[in-house]
């Protein structure tokens, strides 16, 4: 049984960070033109609508709700400005890979090709011998950052459902109805957050034994639904008496700047998911527009929760905005709702490792072996981000410490340096080979320094941070 036999059977390379699990790739590409940017044929193609939303969902997680944190370790000021940078940059890496996928696929008369693809498919243009006979090796970094991307991700959820559920049943018996006058309550102790890891453990472990794409599109329905409705009241509450805001500092002390960048680049690292959604349109040329109009709009979410959620909570505001939120039924449900969502998400983005990782594994086992072995691998994934998170139980350096490592790669190493190798031979402007040069220097120093300061914070705290059971969070 091999490898390939495989990943045509049982799985779909999507390749990205964000698993659309209503769709599969058509197996008729007879029609397929050069140059056409058509990709799959019509069957279940997608409207600009759909692939709007698709956009949308995938961009808005649990890094939005780590913004207000970033935007406190940035400053009131440079931290709207910030993330407006970071948005522009990494949209403008998103189209770069949409250009390079494009060029590829008139080049080589394919009718798609996806992350890994395009940077092998450069190395193997590239004017160099050593790039060109290590070209393989494009697609395995590709997908070795998406794997860490993703477990991250997932490592996040764990670290996200403890906290939460741990503060809502620590208040349970000070929570009230009146969510207007909210008072300090005295907590009730529990276990330990990592207990709390652990309880959920067997059940994420049964919920990706789900091996049936049309199933969880079930889930990330219930997801999408719960997750729209607690971030609606999250705003409503945000927007309301925000306090005076003279008090906080325009610009924040510089050694916290690197947890910003990291929690910004996390939050925006939606570029795997760009291909995949472009090859899906029924009229792939309107995707460009979609791209900008849909990540104009994920930008303006994420600077207006950041600022807001800062704003309201000040100095106060924790890894995630659902722990600042009152201590009244109505907010603790949004605390659970919310939850909720992302337990279900949890399926979703363990997804795109599993069908990495699994085929290796399975490939090599005996055929009636491959069932058992294909089980036996996800509880080893699942046990791996749990551990991982209660390796490091804080939220925000959780956040810091996977956008650092693996999104600064995807979504600003790799691609302006894929343009240079693409277009290099065939003629590049100075200015835009400065540019690209930039843009990867920044995203280097992003990941050198942010990956220094999240694990030196972890190491050494330099001052006390407020955990998820502190009192203050209800006042």
């Amino acid at each position: 049984m091999s490898t390939q036999r495989l990943r045509n059977e049982d799985y779909h390379d999507y390749s990205s960070t964000d698993v659309s699990p209503e769709d599969s790739p058509s197996e008729g590409l007879s029609n397929f033109a050069p140059g056409s940017y058509q990709r799959f044929g019509d069957n279940n193609n997608t409207t600009w609508f759909q692939t709007l939303i698709h956009l949308l969902k995938g961009n808005i997680g649990t890094g939005l709700l780590g913004l207000p944190l970033a935007v406190k370790n940035a400053g009131l000021l440079m931290g709207p400005l910030s993330l407006l940078v970071i948005g522009i940059v990494a949209v403008h890496c998103m189209g770069i890979l949409v250009k390079c996928a494009h060029h590829f696929c008139r080049r080589l008369n394919k009718p798609f090709v996806d992350y890994g693809d395009t940077v092998m498919h450069g190395l193997e243009s590239s004017s160099s011998g050593w790039l060109r006979s290590h070209a393989h090796w494009g697609r395995l970094v590709v997908d070795f950052f998406l794997i860490v991307t993703q477990l991250g991700f997932c490592s996040v959820y764990f670290v996200f459902l403890a906290d939460n559920f741990k503060q809502v049943i620590e208040a349970a018996n000070g929570t009230t109805n009146n969510c207007h006058n909210n008072e300090t309550v005295v907590l009730m102790p529990t276990m330990d957050s990592r207990l709390y890891m652990l309880a959920f453990l067997p059940f994420l472990v049964l919920l990706v034994f789900i091996r049936n794409l049309r199933v969880l599109s079930i889930f990330s329905l219930l997801a999408n639904i719960s997750m729209l409705v607690s971030l609606v009241m999250i705003y409503q509450l945000v927007i309301q008496r925000i306090p005076d805001p003279r008090h906080l500092p325009l610009v924040a002390p510089w050694k916290t700047y690197p947890l910003f960048f990291g929690t910004a680049i996390f939050a925006f690292e939606g570029i795997g998911m760009v291909l995949p959604l472009e090859n899906r349109m029924k009229n792939p040329r309107q995707f460009p527009v979609i791209l900008y109009v849909g990540m104009a709009i994920v930008t303006a979410v994420y600077i207006s929760l950041g600022c807001l959620g800062y704003l309201q909570f000040g100095a106060s505001v924790q890894g995630s905005i659902t722990l600042n939120l009152p201590n009244c039924w109505l907010y603790q449900s949004v605390k659970l709702l919310y939850s909720i969502g992302i337990f279900f998400t949890y399926a979703l983005q363990f997804y795109v490792p599993a069908e990495i990782i699994i085929p290796f594994f399975v490939s090599r086992a005996p055929e009636h072996c491959e069932l058992l072995v294909d089980l036996c691998v996800r509880t080893a994934m699942v046990c791996l981000t749990c551990v991982l998170a209660t390796l490091i139980p804080r939220l925000d350096l959780v956040i810091s410490l996977v956008g650092s490592v693996s999104s600064s790669a995807l979504a600003l190493i790799i691609p302006p340096l894929l343009e240079i190798i693409t277009f290099y031979s065939e003629g590049m402007s100075p200015l835009t080979i400065l540019k690209d040069a930039l843009i990867s220097i920044l995203g280097f120093m992003g990941f050198v320094v942010g990956t220094y300061e999240a694990l030196a914070e972890l190491i050494q705290p330099r001052s006390s941070h407020i955990t998820t059971h502190s009192p203050s969070a209800f006042i």
